[in-house]
């Protein structure tokens, strides 16, 4: 599993307007859009007791890590288990795919829907529910754009909108009610060994605060 460098930045509407006219240009949208260019994400987050998640990203812990489910307009027939992690300022991502009728059972406490030794993810994720107590703490929701660049294996994303609710048990229900966690828009980067001269030209990144943002804990500190 090879590492990524993944770059956060804050961006206000303004800006967010001008990238979106200045990347269509040069990037391919994602093929999984819609006809307006976005689709909308959810995501259902797990900490343990002593939010170990949280904290290790407000220390700025060069080695953490967390987990999510998660699905993509409103569609739960395809949804996945993903471990986000970081080392050595390395982005790691590993997924595997679960059914919603395994996540209902989840979040009515049956953790043993989970254990899976012939899939080290599910594996490992119901280890660490068992004996680290992880367990699910909120729902995070936004509007993704996003755009590919093959050189670097660039893929740039906008998310705006961002909500939360901190009743786990309504990830899979259409009608739940979130509220709004950031009015910001933000800025994701993420590409291989380098970066483009022409990607870094069209997103001007230069002149922008580069931000350690995190969706999850921002979500939590709402």
């Amino acid at each position: 599993m090879n590492g990524r460098h993944e770059l956060k930045h804050y961006i206000n509407i303004s800006d967010c307007a001008q990238l979106r006219a200045r990347l269509s240009a040069v990037a391919k949208p994602d093929k999984n859009a819609g006809a307006d260019g976005s689709y909308s994400v959810r995501s259902l987050y797990f900490d343990n007791y002593s939010d170990k998640a949280v904290v290790e990203k407000l220390s700025g812990m060069s080695r953490r890590e967390k987990f999510r489910l998660r699905y993509y307009n409103g569609d739960t027939s395809f949804m996945r288990l993903e471990k986000k992690s970081k080392a050595n300022r390395l982005s790691y991502k590993e997924s595997a795919a679960v059914t919603a009728e395994q996540v209902a059972a989840l979040l009515a406490g049956n953790l043993d829907v989970f254990r899976n030794p012939e899939v080290p993810l599910l594996m490992e994720f119901y280890t660490k529910m068992r004996y680290q107590n992880l367990r699910p703490k909120n729902v995070v929701e936004y509007c993704r754009e996003a755009y590919m660049f093959p050189a670097g294996n660039v893929r740039i994303t906008l998310d705006s909108g961002i909500r939360t609710s901190n009743s786990p048990g309504g990830f899979l229900n259409p009608e739940l009610t979130t509220i709004p966690a950031t009015g910001a828009v933000i800025l994701e980067i993420k590409y291989d060994g380098f970066l483009p001269d022409v990607i870094r030209d069209v997103l001007q990144i230069g002149w922008r605060n580069q931000a350690e943002f995190s969706k999850y804990v921002v979500a939590r500190l709402v």
